[in-house]
């Protein structure tokens, strides 16, 4: 009960600071504008991390409860490294700083971690079997090696609508259930703060039905301040004599945004590029230009990071060997790395998976009706008006092909629904694109979705793109559109509406 409440006032804390920092973003230019390899459409403000660094402040205010088995002088060091990170990310946010400060920073933090809060890397377990690995005068630097990398791992992962927020949300309660199993109370009390912190971010950034779209991002203020506190949480928590898990399980409990994190890194040098250049071949990007939805992306990441998470906590409470934890990590992190490193195979393999699961595709843009007969299709728009109501805008398009078949089913109706980053509007689409096919399936008719393609990450892709005209002439198709309407309103209808239909291949 006592975890509840906290929970729910740290949520309450982070959702109220940051709706009130919305109004504040615009004046103070703290707005993620379009462009460049962003996505979103509309400036959006980069908050998140306020009610982050709102719910540390206010468990600090509430003292014994909360930090009741941190000194003082840990104490301090959370909450200075944590208030310095913040407002790196926040500078970063506005002014767009290069990465030298920023890891110039980083670095600073990590080691008023190390001198003032007492958190260090002494030691990497049992990696090999019968050697006990203890960094001696190694620790301070791979402390601040390792802290620089979390805190930029939080960042990178932070790439689609609620991935970030809910992929920590899951680390997070891990962490909550390791640190109770290994009587760390006041770490427990400490994660369960910061998951109502991340909870009332989520409230804002996660798409669900009446929210198509993020309308605050993390920021680097807010990601950055992430990964600073997993770095400190994992540290404290796997090292000295009363450590609450080996060093090898924080490797699982974090896995998924440190292997996305090294293995784009690793493909960047193999490529010749430098690490710290953005590109768009993280695995959530991958997942998108598949055809997955941003919800769909979330799920399936959420629950990669709830299986990883688990076989950490699995083997812990089980005493497997840390080498044969090690070996399976690695051994993962393997196959993830060999997996995308050539993004345009793995692409064609997640399209596959994406339809055996059965999900939408993002690149839905309505509805296909074929093999109809002339005088039918009056009959079959008021069938598919009728399924699809008023719901949500479209458009009929209903053509004439210019050849006859021997059945004189040369008539095809398009049902164009603007759809582009509408998850929801997507899932929906599909829904009555099978409804109308279960309407229409004993009447020889052919439904399916209407589907644009994007061959960005296949081989041919750029030879595609140079020839894509002349292909699309080779697949010129003599038609005529006999009748057009938006929710029922005629907006064109007669035979002398005659133009040249091509169809291109990234068009179905």
């Amino acid at each position: 009960m006592e975890l509840a409440v906290l929970f729910g006032v740290c949520l309450l804390i982070s959702g109220v600071v940051i709706r009130l920092s919305v109004g504040l973003a615009a004046r103070f230019g703290i707005m993620d504008c379009p462009g460049g390899h962003k996505q979103h459409a509309a400036s959006t403000p980069f908050v998140g991390g306020f009610g982050l660094i709102a719910v540390l402040i206010g468990a600090a205010l509430l003292g014994d409860p909360i930090f009741s088995e941190i000194p003082f002088l840990p104490l301090a060091a959370i909450l200075v490294g944590s208030v310095t990170i913040f407002l790196t990310g926040l500078a970063d946010d506005i002014w767009h700083l290069s990465f030298k400060p920023r890891l110039a920073i980083q670095a600073l933090v990590a080691l008023s971690m190390v001198f003032l809060g007492g958190v260090e890397l002494d030691s990497l377990g049992e990696l090999l079997p019968g050697l006990h690995i203890n960094l001696g005068l190694l620790g301070v630097p791979l402390t601040v090696f390792a802290t620089i990398g979390l805190i930029n791992a939080v960042n990178m992962i932070d790439g689609v609508d609620g991935l970030s927020g809910s992929v920590s949300m899951v680390s997070l309660a891990l962490i909550t259930l390791v640190a109770y199993a290994g009587n760390a109370g006041g770490y427990v009390l400490f994660t369960v703060a910061l998951m109502g912190g991340v909870g009332g971010f989520l409230y804002y950034n996660l798409r669900y039905p009446g929210n198509r779209r993020a309308r605050v991002f993390l920021g680097d203020n807010g990601s950055m301040l992430l990964g600073f506190l997993f770095a400190w949480l994992l540290i404290a928590l796997s090292q000295g004599n009363h450590a609450a898990m080996t060093p090898v399980t924080a490797l699982w409990l974090f896995a998924l945004p440190l292997m996305d994190t090294v293995g784009v890194m690793l493909r960047r040098i193999w490529l010749g590029k430098s690490p710290f250049r953005p590109d768009r071949h993280h695995l959530h990007h991958l997942f998108i230009r598949a055809g997955f939805r941003v919800c769909d992306v979330v799920v399936i990441a959420t629950v990669m990071q709830i299986v990883l998470g688990l076989v950490g906590v699995g083997g812990l409470l089980l005493g497997v060997p840390d080498y044969l934890m090690f070996g399976l990590f690695l051994a993962v992190f393997a196959v993830y790395f060999l997996l995308i490193l050539r993004p345009w195979r793995l692409v064609p393999g997640l399209c596959r998976l994406n339809r055996s699961l059965g999900l939408p595709s993002v690149h839905i843009r309505g509805i296909f009706v074929g093999s109809l007969r002339k005088e039918q299709w009056p009959e079959i728009l008021r069938l598919i008006a009728a399924e699809l109501g008023t719901a949500y805008a479209y458009q009929f398009n209903v053509y004439q092909l210019g050849d006859s078949t021997l059945d004189s089913r040369n008539v095809y109706c398009v049902v164009h629904v603007p759809a582009e980053g509408n998850d929801f509007l997507i899932g929906r689409i599909r829904r009555d694109a099978m409804r109308i096919r279960r309407r229409l399936a004993r009447q020889g008719m052919a439904v399916r979705l209407f589907v644009c393609r994007d061959f960005e990450n296949e081989a041919g892709a750029e030879l595609m793109a140079r020839d894509g005209s002349r292909s699309a002439d080779r697949r010129g198709v003599r038609s005529t559109l006999i009748y057009s309407a938006e929710h029922g309103q005629k907006l064109v209808h007669g035979d002398d509406a005659s133009f040249e239909l091509s169809v291109p291949p990234a068009c179905r």
